[in-house]
């Protein structure tokens, strides 16, 4: 019996669903009972692996539901899989085509299926990226305060206080939870024992690459993007670039 291999493409609303090499597909909310359903489907097809493409946080509930059931699920980078679409000469973009190419992917490039992030993980990457946003509002407040009127002036710079006080209890917040988790604790005192790196700056190592200690420093520099890469050709010796 050939592998199968599924691919799930993901919109608020709804999940459109591909079985590869075999042409079924469906259609299902994007919600528990969709999610519910969907684990019934796959369990009588029993797939090798199944692939989403990371959306920002939008598919970790099926990742979540999918990885408890027992299947592989890989999780990957939009980019490349448009890349294959178009090394493939599918250059339109559908919901249904999109879960297809998703499928056709995982067979030919089998994509590793890690591990998800476990919940306290998950926590810190939120608290990371509501800090993340907190910053851009300041950001865009300080700036609209320098070109304001007086009496807007003043409102602005109240919601600037506001916006330095949720700051300052988020980070107190991530702080506390880096503290809490005897491991991240260990490895924070390992970070911070570079010049630089502080509270915020090891958390965020933490949150954002819970790789950090499983990988080779080489696997790691490609993963998080600053590992040039070469761009030869015969003679020619180009640029070395990062992506």
């Amino acid at each position: 019996m050939n592998k199968q291999f599924v691919g799930i493409d993901l919109s608020k609303a709804q999940l459109d669903v591909a079985l590869h090499p075999q042409t079924q597909q469906w259609k299902l909310a994007n919600n528990d009972a969709g999610i519910a359903t969907l684990v019934e489907y796959l369990k009588k097809h029993k797939p090798s692996l199944i692939v989403l493409e990371a959306t920002g946080g939008l598919e970790r509930p099926v990742a979540e539901a999918l990885v408890k059931a027992g299947f592989q699920v890989a999780v990957v980078n939009p980019r490349q899989v448009r890349h294959f679409a178009k090394a493939k000469g599918l250059l339109a973009k559908t919901d249904v085509l999109d879960a297809k190419v998703l499928a056709q992917y995982g067979e030919a490039m089998k994509p590793e299926a890690r591990p998800l992030s476990d919940e306290q993980t998950q926590q810190l990457q939120d608290l990371l990226a509501r800090r993340r946003q907190l910053l851009e509002m300041l950001k865009a407040e300080k700036n609209r305060s320098s070109r304001a009127q007086p009496p807007i002036r003043s409102q602005i710079q109240t919601h600037i206080n506001w916006l330095e006080q949720h700051l300052r209890l988020l980070e107190q917040g991530i702080k506390q939870l880096q503290q809490d988790n005897r491991t991240w604790r260990k490895k924070a005192e390992v970070l911070q024992s570079v010049p630089g790196v502080g509270p915020v700056m090891s958390a965020t190592l933490l949150g954002d690459l819970p790789e950090l200690g499983s990988l080779s420093h080489k696997q790691l520099a490609a993963l998080v993007g600053v590992a040039p890469f070469n761009r030869d050709s015969g003679r020619w010796k180009g640029q070395r670039v990062v992506w």
